[in-house]
């Protein structure tokens, strides 16, 4: 997909679902947020017939379980008869870069279940096994 019709990218720095979801304060996220539905907004008024959404997502970190769940919630609001479809990759023990993934995991798992019509769970061990045996290679670079 072209850069200038997708929102996002990066790394997760923060690396919590409660950076912005406890106290609903934490401003970068916050303006993110509004920056991603700016976008998004944009992008759907060209549109002439649009359909859906499709959200990738990794709900390891802070940004794909906390931003994530904000952002899916507010698309339901602002474009609650368009179907919205996740493919959701949720983290393993295995290649696991922070202790709190399965917390992020688990607390952002609600906000799926509320706010898409369909959501695709992958497991990222089993994404990296998929790479390492049947593609042949070692390194990928796949969201942690």
């Amino acid at each position: 997909m072209p850069s200038n019709k997708t929102v996002g990218g990066g790394d997760d720095a923060f690396n919590t679902f409660f950076s912005e979801t406890s106290a609903r304060k934490h401003v970068p996220r916050a303006v993110f947020l509004d920056l991603c539905l700016d976008r998004i907004r944009r992008l759907a008024d060209n549109c002439t017939g649009l359909q859906g959404f499709l959200v990738f997502h990794a709900v390891g970190g802070g940004t794909g379980s906390g931003l994530g769940s904000l952002l899916l919630e507010r698309l339901s609001v602002d474009y609650r008869k368009k179907s919205k479809l996740g493919f959701t990759v949720y983290p393993s023990p295995q290649v696991s870069t922070s202790v709190v993934e399965p917390y992020n995991s688990v607390l952002s798992t609600h906000s799926q279940l509320e706010h898409t019509d369909v959501d695709v769970l992958l497991d990222n061990e089993a994404i990296c096994d998929v790479c390492r045996h049947s593609l042949n290679k070692e390194q990928h670079n796949l969201p942690r």
